[in-house]
């Protein structure tokens, strides 16, 4: 594994020596480098595309982005850094969460750009509550509060007035090991949390003409299903898969995702 920085400032975490290119947009609000005990997650969540053959790149959103960049605008961002620095195309796009509002502006506006894409996780808007907790998380990142941050985050497991006790006391401890030290500039998490929070692909989503792979959980709260299956029909060629049973985090961090996409890309 190795981590460095783009020209334009978007940072990165790379690992495997494949022909393949992998290019993982990151849910938000924030991005940063996996570090710690996340870098071992992800790299074990990845390890099906590394033993197809795919060199995988995290890649983080722009540093000190304007306060009115948008979803479209960060999607403009990626497009960019694949056309400098990917000679104009990666093999396959793997975008989760609020990685995936950008994904979908992606696919809208540059399907030159990849050569298959699968968006995890996401849908074309994200729910009320989903909105709230992400708006707190943020404001709690921007102001350097871990321990706050950490609270919130815990929401995403344990939601609901019965377990708040629980989540206070996890809290400091999932804010050092999870948000500490991220790296990520407070006025970009404000400004993704921002972005998300004025965020409805509906009107760009029939535009999108590559296949789209769309994974979503039956029980997931940020994105119901409902949503996620409004935004399948939107696209005009959309493969949707869903996990009954499972949550937001439970399906994003599922190791049925990479089998799943990599059973797209072999039939496509």
């Amino acid at each position: 594994m190795r981590k460095g920085e783009f020209r334009n400032g978007m940072e990165y975490l790379t690992w495997g020596r494949g022909a393949k290119s992998l290019l993982f947009v990151q849910g938000g609000p924030g991005s940063f480098v996996p570090q710690g005990v996340l870098r071992g997650l992800f790299r074990r969540e990845f390890a099906a595309y590394q033993e197809a053959g795919y060199a995988i790149w995290i890649v983080t959103r722009r540093r000190n982005m304007p306060g009115t960049h948008t979803s479209a605008d960060m999607a403009d961002d990626y497009a960019e850094l694949i056309a400098d620095e990917f000679g104009g195309r990666v093999d396959l796009v793997v975008a989760e969460s609020f990685g995936g509002m950008i994904g979908q502006y992606l696919a809208a506006r540059h399907p030159q750009s990849f050569g298959h894409i699968a968006m995890v996780v996401t849908a074309a808007e994200l729910s009320a509550w989903g909105k709230d907790v992400d708006e707190r998380m943020a404001a709690a990142v921007a102001a350097g509060d871990s321990n706050r941050a950490g609270t919130v985050l815990a929401e995403y497991f344990l939601p609901g007035p019965r377990t708040r006790w629980l989540r206070e006391l996890l809290g400091p401890v999932v804010g050092r090991r999870v948000l500490g030290n991220s790296g990520c500039p407070g006025p970009d998490v404000l400004t993704e949390a921002r972005a998300e929070l004025a965020f409805d692909a509906r009107a760009v989503l029939p535009l999108i003409r590559p296949p789209v792979l769309l994974l979503c959980g039956g029980r997931d709260t940020f994105f119901p299903r409902a949503v996620a299956e409004e935004t399948a029909r939107l696209i005009p060629d959309c493969t949707l898969i869903v996990y009954e049973r499972w949550g937001h985090v439970r399906t994003g961090s599922s190791r049925r995702v990479p089998r799943d996409v990599l059973a797209f890309v072999r039939s496509r």
